[in-house]
């Protein structure tokens, strides 16, 4: 599938799409302002003591950072939340708490940060101190009761001994002034042995000192000390109103988009000129829009309205016809359907106008003996008709065929409906009518009924030179045209293409940019200014002017509007 097909279904849903994103904005909005505020309070703890240290180690930088990684995931389990939950005396799940809870490490740093979102501003400061109190409690720096007691005591032992020391030398220094003011050697040897006692004292006493005081600091890398105390937070942090309705426009986005292509990968109708290619192998000979008007007088557009855009498709589809039978007899043709109610009447009475417009000698036979139609279309009277000369030997063809305000057209209406449709049109008696047709006209169009409903369309065009199937845009099931197909070639039908009726305003754009995106067809009037310079400058041109016709300064446009086949021309015996 090409990339414009995929915009080609969204700009097909755009209500569906549009629906569904403003239903999710507006419920995202509404939702945003229903929902309580969010407010964020934030605590940052360091682990370690490397800032403090005037030369620090490298290696405890980085087994501090270890730990602050370990700590981190320690803050969201169950010792530290429940302890919180406890201190504060919160009747709470500590799941619902960890939900509230996140921490992360400060990358490259080994600052720990602990945030806490809650409705509460004030409540999420607390809790958020709390945590980082209960964290702390996890660490070898923690001290309950029993430890405090040994912490006091060693700090009294240190400072004894600072006591004792100070002493110590200052005896140490007087024992030096008795030193120098001896009068004899006894005293003086007596004042240095008691300085060696003092000496050897102090430097125990010192090494008890140094080792209480590193008990009492204990280690400085699996250390934490709070840097940043929780603050109650001054403004709330979601939820955000704008991110909340963008995130739900686009979900609603996503989802109606994709519900668009599911319905059209279910979605089994017939749309495109694409689509006829694909399923029946039939070249899609034109496209015709919505025609306005309920009652089938209006529906003559080519008559009523003969520079609307709808009768300028109806003469594209006569000039394609014209062009795809170039080569061949093109006496006879049939329009019919798959389905009931896909526009055949109305499309075989407006293409009866336009080729009888175009000069030639039209007849439209309205051929569906169950429900007649074309006596509605051009306001006649149905007394006589069809089954009225296949029923009756005397009656002439003139008799019923009537005249229409169309030049070159005349129509022959069904007459009294029948109890065997389909046994009279594969009659005998038909197939001479058929051949009387042809010398009445240059062209007979036959209006039959949907093939897929009963067999009388099939029965008629094994005998006829071409058989042009309407189908219904966004209607006609991709199996019943294909069946339809299957049917006409069953019995031998020569099938020359397909109208697809009733083209939305897109797609009936869409259908006559095909052609120029194929490179295989041109525009209509493209296509018919290229058909009247063809034929004036070939020899094709004698083929389409009557045989007993003597030579007239027609203009290359008359020539092209003329039949394809000459008028005196062996017609095409029944079958």
């Amino acid at each position: 599938m090409e990339l414009k097909h995929y915009f080609n279904v969204l700009i097909k849903w755009w209500w569906l799409i549009l629906a569904s994103v403003a239903i999710a904005s507006v419920a995202s909005y509404l939702g945003t302002l229903a929902a309580p505020r969010q407010y964020m309070a934030r605590t940052t703890l360091m682990v370690g003591q490397s800032l403090q240290n005037p030369n620090p180690d490298q290696t405890q930088f980085y087994m501090s950072q270890a730990l602050a990684q370990s700590y981190t995931d320690l803050v969201r389990r169950e010792p530290v939340l429940r302890g919180t939950l406890e201190t504060l005396k919160l009747d709470w799940d500590w799941l619902l708490l960890q939900s509230m809870v996140t921490a992360r490490v400060v990358p490259a740093t080994q600052l720990l940060e602990i945030t806490v979102l809650d409705t509460d501003p004030q409540r999420a400061a607390v809790l958020a101190g709390e945590i980082a109190q209960q964290l702390i409690l996890q660490t070898p720096a923690a001290m309950d009761a029993e430890r405090e007691a040994e912490h006091q005591f060693i700090l009294q032992q240190v400072q004894d001994l600072k006591v004792n020391i100070t002493n110590a030398q200052n005896e140490i220094r007087l024992l030096d002034t008795v030193i120098a003011e001896a009068k004899s050697a006894r005293q003086i040897q007596d004042a240095r042995s008691q300085q060696s006692a003092l000496q050897t004292q102090v430097a125990a006493w010192q090494a008890i000192y140094a080792q209480l005081l590193t008990n009492l600091q204990g280690s400085s890398t699996n250390f934490l000390s709070v840097v940043e105390p929780a603050r109650e937070p001054g403004g709330w942090v979601g939820p955000s109103t704008a991110t909340n309705i963008l995130v739900a426009a686009l979900i609603g986005f996503v989802l109606a988009a994709g519900a668009a292509y599911i319905l059209e990968y279910l979605d089994d109708t017939l749309k495109t000129p694409d689509d006829v290619r694909k399923v029946a192998d039939l070249p899609a000979l034109g496209g015709v829009g919505q025609l306005d008007g309920t009652d089938y007088a209006t529906q003559l557009v080519t008559v009523r309205q003969p520079r609307s855009s709808i009768s300028e498709a109806y003469r594209s589809l006569r000039t394609n016809i014209q062009f795809s039978t170039v080569d061949d007899r093109f006496r006879t043709l049939m329009v019919t359907s798959a389905n009931p109610k896909d526009g055949k009447t109305i499309t075989s009475a407006n293409l009866a106008v336009t080729l009888a417009q175009s000069g030639q000698r039209v007849v439209l036979v309205d051929a569906d003996l169950r429900r007649p139609s074309q006596h509605k279309v051009f306001n006649l009277p149905n007394t006589t008709g069809l089954t009225t000369i296949l029923l009756d030997a005397n009656v002439r063809l003139a008799d019923v065929l009537q005249t229409t305000e169309v030049e070159n057209l005349r129509v022959m209406t069904v007459g009294p409906v029948p109890p065997n449709p389909s046994e009279m049109l594969g009659s005998k008696r038909m197939g001479y009518l058929i051949e009387a047709l042809q010398h009445e006209a240059e062209v007979v169009v036959f209006d039959t009924p949907p093939l897929l409903a009963v067999t009388d369309g099939a029965v008629l065009g094994a005998r006829l030179d071409g058989i042009l199937i309407v189908i219904n845009a966004g209607r006609t099931r991709r199996v019943h045209l294909k069946r339809s197909k299957e049917i006409l070639d069953t019995v031998g039908a020569r099938t020359i293409g397909v109208v697809i009726n009733r083209l939305a305003a897109r797609v009936d754009e869409y259908y006559h940019n095909y052609y120029d995106d194929e490179g295989s067809e041109a525009r209509p009037g493209r296509r018919a200014a290229q058909l009247r310079a063809f034929l004036a400058e070939s020899s094709l041109a004698r083929r389409f002017t009557r045989s007993d016709d003597a030579p007239s300064p027609e203009t290359p446009t008359r020539v092209a509007q003329r039949s394809t086949t000459p008028a005196k021309s062996r017609p095409r015996s029944a079958k």
